[in-house]
């Protein structure tokens, strides 16, 4: 059944307007009045619906019943990561977000290729939610994770919770396989690491003084959003 990202205050029984981007996508399915589809806010669980009414560009809808259903990993996750460059960033948020991610943080640090600021940040960060809000849609997640505004390390660090265990993927040596680290079966994670050329050693070591712990994959070095994403994979396991 097609599922439709709708943030809206849902209930059962309510007739409404879909939003512009779902209302497009029922469109170009070719859906009819009395097709059912599936709505979900992002509040967690998801609701049956059916077309009621189409337009040339708008569609109405009435809700139906509630099924609490989730799908996210029982430990959060949030990956801040030094923005890669080009389509990279997108397929990470797309990836991210099918295995589980709870919050995005890109981050602008010194080997960043993508430098990001003002008006073309704000339209970047945009852009990778909608990302995220499809790739909910397509693989079953009612709870969108969060992509953050673009933020340099320091700015970032100031403002961090202090819950959860923290981790910076790091190529030192001696430092501990993250697979030995989840023994501690930490509530909530934050993983940190760079872009391409990763993190220069100033700012990991400004890491490691907030409390972050070095983490290995392996001896292998990886492109950043492919470790980003196996360190994603292991934490959610």
């Amino acid at each position: 059944m097609p599922r439709f990202f709708c943030p809206a205050d849902l209930h059962t029984g309510a007739e409404l307007l879909l939003p512009s981007g779902a209302a497009r996508h029922v469109q170009v399915l070719r859906l009819q009045p009395g097709d059912d589809i599936t709505l979900f806010n992002g509040h967690g669980g998801e609701f049956q619906a059916r077309v009621v009414r189409m337009g040339r560009s708008d569609v109405v809808v009435q809700v139906g019943a509630h099924h609490a259903v989730e799908r996210a990993p029982a430990r959060p996750v949030t990956l801040a990561i030094g923005m890669p460059a080009n389509e990279r960033m997108d397929w990470l948020v797309e990836k991210a977000t099918e295995l589980g991610v709870a919050h995005i943080q890109p981050l602008l640090t010194e080997r960043c290729v993508l430098r990001l600021k003002g008006e073309r940040a704000e339209k970047k960060v945009a852009h990778w939610q909608a990302v995220a809000e499809a790739a909910c849609e397509q693989s079953g997640r009612n709870r969108v994770p969060l992509v953050a505004p673009v933020r340099e390390l320091p700015a970032w660090l100031a403002t961090l919770p202090a819950a959860g265990d923290r981790w910076v993927l790091s190529l030192r040596d001696g430092v501990r396989p993250a697979s030995t680290l989840l023994a501690a079966q930490p509530a909530s994670l934050c993983v940190a690491l760079g872009p391409e050329g990763g993190l220069s050693t100033s700012e990991e070591d400004r890491l490691l003084a907030a409390g972050f712990v070095p983490a290995s994959l392996g001896p292998a070095v990886l492109r950043s959003e492919t470790a980003a994403l196996a360190a994603l994979v292991l934490a959610s396991a």
